[in-house]
């Protein structure tokens, strides 16, 4: 028995004559009623029984016909699934992310939701390393980091480049009333930097010091950028920054300055997996990120 005698038998159940049936199934009635008595050979029991004009379920018929309808509905779900996926209307978004990595990924996301309302989404915050080794272990298909970072196993997307900013507690501010900082200014204040294992603001900042001769008082690094501003914050000592990163900590009381350092930049990329097949979802998410990139490029 498959899946189109079922599709048969349910349309005898509900329409409970074989006429009626075989207009319903586009077909004629001689062919369907030869289905019917195959299936019943094969089950080795009758299906249907005649009461007057109408058939009958008996009860072998009715136990088939409710499994049957289920069987085929679930069919039906899957078959129409696959072809969402396929299309990367629905399944799920692998993703993982950097805190410092874009600040407009909320609005992308929310972008790409509307777009694929069915799309559900996995998304992992960690440390660029991490998220590399994820990507590599297919834990997530995609991943939002700050470069510069190692590429060399992974394509990329740029998304956006902005300037480093030099940010220091508002409380006992010694450059209160100046419009922007050289980094000679700053190369005697203790600076906090996020973490060596983050997303290469520890290692571009150090390079900029050096490439203009000069040595960062650097008293501490840290993980976590949200543990970092408070600690800026309150005076325990000051950082550099993606401009971007401020964004999210306005309520501290904290004073920033452009830096003049014209080679002080930073971008975010989207990465994945060289040779790897990304979901369709994925490379519908890469694609929105690709507008948002000519967008800022035009802009």
């Amino acid at each position: 028995m498959d899946i189109r005698q079922l599709r048969y038998f349910i349309a005898i159940a509900e329409e409970r004559k074989i006429t009626a049936a075989a207009r319903r199934l586009h077909m004629a009635q001689p062919p369907l009623s030869q289905q019917l008595r195959l299936m019943e050979q094969e089950l080795g029991t009758a299906l249907v029984g005649r009461t007057g004009k109408y058939l009958e379920l008996t009860e072998a018929g009715q136990l088939l016909y409710t499994r049957a309808v289920a069987i085929v509905k679930q069919l039906d779900e899957t078959i129409e699934e696959v072809k969402e996926t396929g299309s990367g209307h629905s399944g799920k978004l692998r993703i993982g992310v950097n805190t410092l990595s874009d600040d407009r990924l909320p609005q992308m996301l929310s972008v790409f939701r509307r777009q694929f309302p069915k799309i559900v989404y996995a998304i992992r915050q960690n440390e660029s390393g991490q998220l590399c080794k994820m990507l590599r272990e297919r834990a997530i298909e995609l991943a939002i980091v700050r470069v510069p970072i190692d590429l060399s196993d992974f394509s990329f997307l740029q998304l956006q480049s902005e300037p480093y900013c030099f940010v220091t507690a508002e409380k006992g501010n010694v450059f209160a009333g100046r419009t922007d900082i050289a980094l000679t200014d700053i190369r005697d204040t203790p600076l906090i930097l996020p973490s060596i294992e983050g997303m290469g603001v520890y290692r571009l900042v150090l390079d900029a010091f050096s490439r203009s001769g000069l040595y960062p008082n650097l008293i501490c690094e840290c993980s976590d950028i949200t543990t970092l501003f408070e600690l800026v914050a309150s005076g325990f000592g000051s950082t550099v920054v993606p401009k971007s990163v401020l964004r999210f900590h306005k309520a501290l009381p904290l004073q920033s300055y452009e830096l003049t350092d014209a080679s002080l930049s930073t971008s975010s990329a989207l990465i994945w997996l060289k040779d790897h097949h990304l979901s369709k979802a994925a490379q519908n998410f890469a694609a929105l990120c690709a507008d948002w990139g000519n967008r800022q490029t035009s802009d």
